[in-house]
């Protein structure tokens, strides 16, 4: 769970807000019961979205958080929407799969993938990608794997995608101290 509140109320009783939700965006395809389309148009669409709610481009974008569930099919697809909502930038962008390090925790998948791009927003680290020992050349993203590293954040994109082909995206900006 996340608590939201505004920056200034915040700071008025002494607490240090980690980041802002500049943008979300969600789509759902209804194209299958647990299963992606192949093309990744709708996971990129609710990228794309987020963005255009957020008023920045992909060239603001310094960390995406994956939904990233370790699987052929998923991280496959959602490879090729990140490329699709990202376009030529996605090769540059250091993306981490927080699954990879904690396990897949259900319906709260998008709770930790928010509170992970936070922490990593105020530390200037991002975490890593764990156990990619064979990597898939189809998954071909900066995903800093085995070793987390220092990376400054100004605006990030968590990624979200559900069963039932349910997406979702949000866009968080650091806030400085």
């Amino acid at each position: 769970m996340a608590v939201l509140e505004d920056a200034d109320t915040a700071r008025s009783r002494g607490a240090r807000p980690y980041g802002e939700i500049l943008g979300y965006g969600a789509t759902c395809e209804a194209f299958h019961r647990v299963r992606l389309d192949e093309s990744g148009e709708e996971p990129a669409r609710a990228m794309e979205l987020a963005l255009e709610d957020a008023g920045i481009g992909p060239a603001e974008i310094d960390h995406v958080n994956l939904h990233g569930t370790s699987t052929v099919l998923n991280d496959r697809i959602e490879t090729r929407a990140v490329r699709r909502a990202l376009g030529d930038r996605a090769s540059e962008i250091p993306c981490s799969a927080t699954k990879s390090l904690i396990g897949h925790p259900q319906g709260a998948c998008g709770a930790a993938g928010f509170v992970a791009t936070l922490l990593a927003m105020r530390d200037g680290f991002v975490h890593p990608t764990v156990n990619r020992d064979e990597p898939d050349p189809e998954c071909d993203l900066d995903l800093v794997p085995h070793a987390g590293r220092p990376h400054r954040i100004e605006t990030a994109l968590c990624n979200c995608i559900g069963f039932g082909s349910k997406n979702a995206a949000i866009v968080l900006r650091r806030v400085p101290s």
